[in-house]
């Protein structure tokens, strides 16, 4: 018997249906914008239109909004981060903790070094810098409780500039990033606050629920960035004018310093996050640690050595009453709302764009390491920052007579630094290398932040295209010239604050259903390892109660996939 020869006209119509299949499964797979990206930027449009035109206008109506946020429901952001902080606590001791963000065998996708560059440029870095020296000098001479200019006030300068800088922060970024590295990485759902919701919102996390709670993350952070770019770009201004003559302090040259930070970070934008951000993220923090290396050495070493000591132990001592104390009885409002409410809704309004960021990074981490990693060290590296700083600046401002204070408060907070280096040896070459740093602080944000809204806005992909990133980067620098131009950059901070309290309830949603996920997984779980481990009696008689969790589990996810869901190339 013959065995009849392959039909190759059949074979050759298997093999382009095949690929035609693939080409399919790749278009629908493919990374394409959303309509978060147009609404989004239809309202970021208006306001920032508004701001252009009517600054004053715009100025009066949102500090009115922000206000009665602050006198009103100030509790709300007091309770919420204090939820935050024991939430991630209570994750590092929880069984959960040894969940891992990817496959259970999977290995983290960048070393250690590499992640906590990436948290440390992408939380606070340049936040370190530019108040560095600044805020604990203002509390030194206008603390919350006692007198100003004295040593129980650079005291309590340390402890409640650690405590805005502190935990809380960085709880509330642990919770947003863990829960949408969560569900991508080891369920392969979108990397999006409303996918993140799917557990409690349900088919309702797809709908227009789904994506106005994406939207209102896109909101803040546009103008978080946006501000940030202006801001920066006022601080780098001041700091090259400080520093050397013939360079004027005006708006042309702010202007012409965000065109030069946005084409760095556009061009850092087209070699991706392991190579642009990376490299940023690494340099950043190896010149930051010579810096502080740098002012350690020089200055009284000793002095910030039992300083540290000293702040971290009072932090630590007083957390609870600085957490809860409202100043209902006694003390200055006005210091509770300028700066600690401020910061809280400042961190809260920042979560969208660093939790996103931080979530995309860290693949791999278990629970546990991923909580430790984003609390513990940045709040000890800060520790660490403002003993230097905050004791150099103190006493440079005492041996100057208090000129320090006054300098800055006559020429601003951006010249601090600057006036204080100026103090030290080789003046001029560490005062330049300070205006390189935050101007490479400021392009790995502005990349980062891009990155995150090309993410957002394109379905939760891990690799958004080119083209939308290129869009963001010259949405965020034309926003921050225009503003900065009509004066507006105030107003645009506002409204990021304001847009911060109901993305308060979007993040405690998140951690609910975070939670909610994590113990279903974590029966479903312990029930597989309990079957491994008994007899085989017990595997028939649970293996149908396994199955129904199981279904039952897997109806609580997202129906929907991350547009690139395949093993990411090792970023190490």
């Amino acid at each position: 018997m013959t065995v009849p020869e392959p039909d190759l006209l059949y074979l050759y119509k298997k093999t382009i249906q095949y690929k035609s299949i693939q080409e399919g499964l790749s278009m629908i797979n493919k990374p394409k914008v959303t309509p978060v990206f147009y609404v989004s930027l239809s309202i970021a449009f208006v306001f920032i239109l508004w701001g252009a035109i009517f600054p004053a206008n715009v100025e009066t109506v949102l500090g009115y909004i922000n206000d009665f946020i602050s006198n009103k429901f100030g509790w709300v952001y007091m309770l919420a981060m204090t939820a935050f902080v024991i939430f991630a606590a209570f994750l590092v001791i929880s069984p959960y903790g040894k969940i891992r963000l990817g496959k259970q065998n999977e290995k983290p996708q960048y070393n250690y070094f590499t992640w906590f560059s990436f948290l440390f440029t992408a939380g606070m870095g340049v936040g370190l810098v530019f108040y560095g020296v600044t805020e604990p000098l203002t509390h030194y001479y206008n603390p919350p409780v006692t007198e100003g200019g004295t040593a129980q006030a650079s005291q309590e300068a340390l402890q409640y500039t650690l405590f805005h800088w502190g935990f809380h922060p960085w709880a509330v970024y642990a919770v947003v990033g863990l829960a949408l590295a969560y569900f991508n990485f080891r369920h392969k759902a979108p990397l999006l606050m409303s996918s993140a919701l799917s557990p409690i919102l349900g088919n309702k996390s797809s709908g227009w629920m789904g994506t106005g709670i994406d939207v209102l993350a896109v909101f803040g952070t546009i103008f978080g960035i946006a501000t940030s770019l202006g801001l920066g770009a006022t601080q780098i201004t001041a700091g090259l004018s400080y520093s050397f003559d013939g360079i004027e302090n005006n708006i042309l040259t702010q202007t012409i310093i965000i065109l030069i930070i946005t084409v760095a970070f556009v061009v850092s934008a087209t070699t991706g996050v392991n190579k642009g951000i990376r490299y940023l993220s690494m340099g950043n923090v190896v010149i930051a640690i010579a810096l502080m290396v740098f002012v350690f050495i020089f200055g009284s070493s000793l002095q910030m050595i039992e300083s540290f000591m000293t702040n971290t132990g009072n932090y630590i001592q007083n957390l609870a009453s600085m957490t809860f104390n409202m100043n209902s009885f006694v003390g200055d409002r006005s210091f509770l709302n300028d700066w600690t409410l401020f910061y809280w809704a400042w961190w809260i309004g920042w979560a969208a764009f660093v939790g996103s960021f931080i979530a995309r990074v860290s693949r791999g981490r278990t629970i546990r390491e991923f909580i430790l990693g984003v609390t513990g060290v940045p709040v000890l590296f800060s520790a660490i920052w403002f003993a230097i700083f905050g004791v150099a600046g103190i006493e440079s401002d005492n041996l100057l007579g208090g000129g320090l204070y006054s300098l800055v408060e006559s020429q601003g907070n951006e010249v601090a630094l600057f006036a204080f280096l100026e103090n030290y040896p080789a003046a001029a070459l560490v005062m330049g290398i300070a205006v390189l740093l935050i101007a490479s602080f400021f392009v790995t944000s502005a990349d980062s932040g891009t990155f995150v809204l090309s993410m957002l806005t394109t379905g939760g992909a891990l690799n958004p295209p080119l083209k939308v990133k290129l869009i963001w980067g010259g949405v965020l620098a034309g926003t921050a010239i225009v503003l900065l131009w009509s004066g507006g950059l105030s107003a645009l901070e506002m409204a990021m604050l304001i847009a911060a309290f109901p993305f308060t309830f979007v993040v405690i949603l998140l951690a609910i259903s975070l939670f909610k996920a994590l113990r279903n997984e974590h029966d479903i779980l312990e029930l597989e390892r309990k079957q491994l481990v008994y007899e085989p009696d017990y595997r028939e008689q649970t293996q149908k109660e396994l199955e129904e969790k199981r279904v039952a589990f897997e109806e609580t996810l997202p129906d929907e996939t991350a547009p690139d869901t395949e093993e990411p190339e090792d970023g190490k």
